[in-house]
């Protein structure tokens, strides 16, 4: 075994592990570090994930890595939104491969050894606002749109005309109890984080409509 693989199993938090975090465990020289990782990685005890991140291999994990939990520490600030969160939240009938993300940096996409990850721009006031901090296995923590917020991300993102409950019902199929669950007075107050009027229509004619339905 590898001495970088002796010590990332010691030391690392569910087997994932960054460059910097290297450096603080061996106190080597710069080349020292990069001949521990470039040895590790010759032997797939230890694999790339993205620049300066790095998981243990397969044979030595646990579990497979938590994307979810990874996605910040790709590109961050950031948090899980879109499919993915709605997905996590039980709102979607299928699973999602790609974890979507939004930041507040210029949109990139990655193509990584544990799956895609994108991250897409989405201008608001807060970005973290309606966002919860997710307890994840091993002591990790992702961060994860509410449901709500992730279908105002989506608008914004596919810059879609949507009004009202048809939209999210018909095209992600979304169940209509799981959309009674909203919260009316929390559409108008997430509506003014969002730069975008579509996002602000929507949310506004959401609140409209699950009022009307909890009022019959």
């Amino acid at each position: 075994m590898q001495r970088l693989t002796e010590i990332a199993l010691e030391h690392s938090r569910a087997g994932v592990f960054t460059r910097s975090e290297v450096a603080a465990w061996v106190r080597g020289s710069p080349d020292a570090e990069a001949a521990l990782v470039k040895r590790a990685l010759a032997a797939g005890e230890v694999v790339r994930i993205h620049r300066g991140l790095y998981c243990l291999g397969t044979r030595y994990r646990k579990r497979p890595i938590d994307s979810l939990a990874i996605a910040q520490r790709i590109m961050g600030p950031s948090y899980v939104s879109l499919e993915a969160a709605l997905a996590f939240h039980g709102w979607l009938p299928e699973a999602v491969e790609t974890v979507t993300s939004v930041c507040d940096a210029r949109s990139r996409s990655f193509h990584t050894p544990i799956g895609p990850f994108r991250f897409s721009r989405v201008p608001q006031s807060q970005l973290f606002e309606d966002v919860s901090r997710v307890p994840r296995p091993e002591g990790q923590v992702a961060f994860i749109a509410t449901p709500l917020k992730a279908l105002a991300d989506y608008v914004a993102l596919h810059r879609l005309d949507w009004t009202g409950i048809e939209p999210l019902v018909e095209s992600l199929r979304i169940a209509p109890q799981q959309l009674a669950e909203i919260e009316p007075e929390r559409c108008r107050s997430l509506a003014m984080n969002y730069r975008s009027r579509r996002v602000r229509r929507f949310l506004e004619g959401l609140s409209r409509e699950v009022y009307a339905c909890r009022s019959h």
